[in-house]
């Protein structure tokens, strides 16, 4: 892998774990943030031997604490409409082929909670703290906060957090459905780390497409979904891990795929 400045990228077996690396300020997203992720997930994208991607923040306080508003002294519309735009770290997660699950380790505020709406499974400490606070500094939403997160709690909860700037704790997330589970600090690395090597077991193919299907759901009706669905299906027949699959069960054994 790449050395980066801002971003750590370890490879644990199947498991890539992605670290915003910048603790002294509570991970804040920057520019450069944005564009080592991105080129991150692409260098993990190619990589064949990666299945899983769990993404991070360093050190036991934040998660992402949102945006590093000292560059929006410097930054006019043109400029921040292109990092927002069709390379931005939101969306190169959002399209990220292979799953994503965001480990909250502490603060996930502004652009973190917007991050971690953009992974597909979402893993919090009991410590974690979720807002979209953007109100407060006369601003809104540019990472999807409006977005993705009426979808995951609905459109009540996400304005009352969209126009009150309010945070929740890492209970009530999980009780709207933000968060899938929450765990002890002390537990929530293995915990995990557990749930993506069990992911990670699973058919790379299979696992892709699945992905798909299931964000077509949120951006599709329900005919034009189980279109989709049935298409995705009929694909996996022609791979050597449905093969594979269907053999180690008829046999009795754990199957072994190799995403082909």
């Amino acid at each position: 892998m790449t050395s980066y400045e801002t971003i750590t990228v370890e490879k644990r077996g199947r498991v890539a774990v992605l670290t915003i690396n910048r603790p002294d300020k509570l991970n804040a997203l920057n520019s450069k943030v944005h564009s080592e992720g991105v080129a991150a997930l692409d260098e993990l994208k190619r990589d064949d031997e990666v299945r899983v991607v769990v993404i991070t923040g360093a050190g036991e306080k934040s998660f992402i604490a949102g945006a590093d508003i000292s560059e929006f002294q410097d930054k006019t519309p043109v400029t921040q409409r292109n990092t927002f735009t069709e390379r931005s770290l939101f969306n190169s997660i959002d399209n990220f082929p292979k799953p994503v699950i965001a480990m909250v380790n502490g603060f996930c505020l502004g652009g973190g909670n917007e991050l971690a709406m953009a992974c597909d499974i979402r893993i919090a400490s009991e410590n974690a703290r979720f807002s979209q606070p953007e109100i407060n500094l006369g601003i809104m939403c540019g990472g999807g906060g409006t977005q993705r997160l009426p979808k995951l709690v609905g459109e009540g909860r996400a304005m009352e957090m969209v126009l009150t700037g309010d945070m929740l704790d890492a209970a009530t997330a999980e009780r709207y459905g933000l968060v899938n589970h929450v765990y002890p600090s002390a537990d929530l690395e293995a915990e995990t780390m557990s749930l993506a090597e069990k992911i990670a077991e699973k058919a790379p193919i299979a696992l892709q497409l699945s992905k798909e299907a299931v964000k077509f759901a949120s951006r599709s009706n329900l005919d034009e979904g189980l279109r989709r669905e049935v298409d995705l299906f009929a694909i996996c027949f022609s791979t050597e891990d449905k093969k594979e699959g269907v053999a180690a069960f008829l046999e009795k054994r754990k199957p072994e795929f190799k995403g082909r």
